[in-house]
């Protein structure tokens, strides 16, 4: 792979070198491969379906998992949240020590392991938010919730320059990964002055299936506003917006 320069950037194919645009920039790289019909039936190449069969099941269920949280991620994810989850899922379905290779998949894995997962790698949950918390996951009631005591915004939130505002908010998620469906819900407290008045607890409770024997995911982020001749804006349309799992619940 190599970067190109000068004025006039290329796309497409001249020869044996094919030119594209990334976020990284216009690179080029030489055409090649291997024929697909040999990875497909050769037996040298059965590892490398096997790989190819887990990272395709890793890609299904990282999709499933944001399409369960969209509504949180139109403000909060970054450009590589894709690619990221997907390398994150691998790891949760090589951790099934269950099924043969090639076969593993994210049930019989650890979706524990996705605890942490920052889907804004530009804003980070833990070096934005420093306000106590407690995630809860009750399978029982089905309730996902998150429990804040009182605090001092302008203490306990790191925010990017130009915030006036902000708000706390979570989403509960239920996923069934082998039928690709999802249960969930989300809260969010009001739009609340970013500076030195104490906030009152936040207590947000978002429910899904009880006694539920899927994984299930607690998500929580803050949103950052501006205040502009008495409206509110997304501060730089969301991209300091954190959003991280703080809990995860799997079987």
């Amino acid at each position: 792979m190599a970067r190109q320069k000068g004025i006039i950037k290329l796309k497409g194919t001249i020869g044996d070198i094919t030119f594209y645009k990334t976020q990284d920039g216009h690179l080029a790289r030489e055409k090649g491969g291997i024929d697909a019909s040999r990875i497909k039936n050769d037996p040298a190449f059965q590892r490398t379906r096997e790989n190819g069969s887990e990272f395709g099941r890793a890609g299904k269920a990282g999709k499933v998992l944001r399409t369960a949280l969209r509504a949180l991620l139109l403000n909060s994810a970054d450009g590589r949240v894709v690619s990221r989850l997907t390398q994150a899922m691998v790891k949760v379905i090589q951790a099934d020590m269950i099924s043969e290779r090639g076969l593993r998949n994210v049930i019989d894995g650890e979706a524990e392991l996705l605890a942490g997962f920052e889907f804004n790698i530009r804003g980070k949950l833990g070096t934005s938010l420093f306000a106590p918390y407690v995630g809860t996951i009750d399978r029982v009631s089905g309730d996902i919730s998150i429990a804040m005591d009182p605090f001092i915004p302008a203490n306990m939130i790191a925010a990017p320059g130009g915030t006036t505002h902000f708000k706390i908010i979570s989403a509960g998620a239920e996923i069934d990964f082998e039928a690709e469906t999802f249960v969930s819900t989300n809260s969010a407290t009001t739009i609340l002055p970013w500076d030195m008045t104490e906030t009152v607890a936040i207590s947000q409770v978002n429910p899904v299936t009880a006694n539920s024997t899927k994984p299930l995911f607690l998500a929580l982020g803050v949103e950052f506003y501006q205040q502009v001749n008495g409206q509110m804006y997304p501060l730089k349309n969301g991209s300091y917006n954190p959003l991280s799992l703080v809990n995860v619940s799997g079987l």
